[in-house]
């Protein structure tokens, strides 16, 4: 394991950001941080750390982000911390850092995408970019089409009503529903909203991804599943601020100055 350590401003040097002499300079000024924690000078890093320059993310050159599609169990918990049980680093145990892309409940199941890329992570959560994910859900009784028409209407859940949604039952008691937003506990809390609970809840597709691997098991993204998926995103904003509404700024209000004004003296003619 010694033989892969690097000292850190090698490291950084070695991906292109900086020289190594700069690269001292900036962890002196403590920019950088290895796995959340602000390092000395001389400190050594191994391939497993994630190294944050100013809270960005770098790589070695030539190394390609992870981008995995995971069926998490029910039981699993997504979460990075390490304390929590059964959380879902502990449990896939990939040999690099990554990192859940959004939440599954602990008792739901279903796809979710894991990956070290925090630009691709950014953009894929914001609400407002519409990102579609679709769930087949099943509940204690049976299905009504007054409750398939009110779920897709939109429901008064969290001081919101979510938005309106594509709904479609598929037995007495299971029904497919698309999501382009992500409540907290949104779908649950919407069927208890009609009187319903739901006993079983599975996400089975994130935008162009969908689920195709056994429970418990991961796989990665393919080369064309990466492009497609980029070119979806990619008129998302990284950012919530640019995803809101831009605003004019106020007009600057003209004051008209007459000739016989004593404020007009010294401005020349017009």
């Amino acid at each position: 394991m010694e033989e892969n350590l690097k000292r850190l401003n090698k490291f950084i040097g070695e991906t292109g950001y900086c020289s190594r002499r700069e690269a001292d300079k900036i962890i002196e000024e403590g920019r950088v941080t290895i796995n959340g924690i602000v390092p000395e000078l001389g400190t050594k890093v191994s391939p497993n750390d994630e190294v944050r320059i100013d809270g960005k993310l770098i790589r070695e050159k030539n190394e390609k982000p992870v981008y995995l599609a995971f069926y998490k169990p029910v039981g699993i918990e997504c979460t990075t911390n390490l304390d929590v049980r059964n959380n879902i680093v502990d449990y896939i145990n990939y040999p690099k850092r990554i990192f859940p892309i959004g939440r599954l409940d602990k008792a739901s199941e279903g796809l979710i995408f894991m990956t070290n890329d925090g630009d691709i992570v950014n953009k894929i959560l914001r609400a407002r970019n519409n990102h579609e994910k679709e769930y087949t859900v099943t509940v204690n009784k049976p299905i009504t089409d007054r409750f398939i028409e009110r779920m897709g209407n939109g429901i008064p859940i969290l001081d919101t009503i979510t938005r309106k949604c594509k709904v479609e039952q598929i037995s007495k008691f299971t029904f497919k529903i698309i999501l382009t937003q992500g409540l907290n506990r949104q779908i649950r809390r919407m069927t208890e909203y009609l009187g319903y609970d739901v006993t079983a809840l599975k996400r089975i597709r994130i935008i162009n991804i969908s689920l195709d691997i056994p429970v418990g098991r991961y796989r990665d993204l393919t080369d064309a599943e990466i492009k497609e998926l980029n070119e979806l995103i990619e008129p998302s904003s990284k950012t919530e601020e640019a995803s809101l509404p831009k605003t004019e700024a106020p007009k600057r209000k003209t004051e008209f100055i007459k000739r016989d004004d004593p404020r007009f003296k010294g401005r020349g003619d017009y």
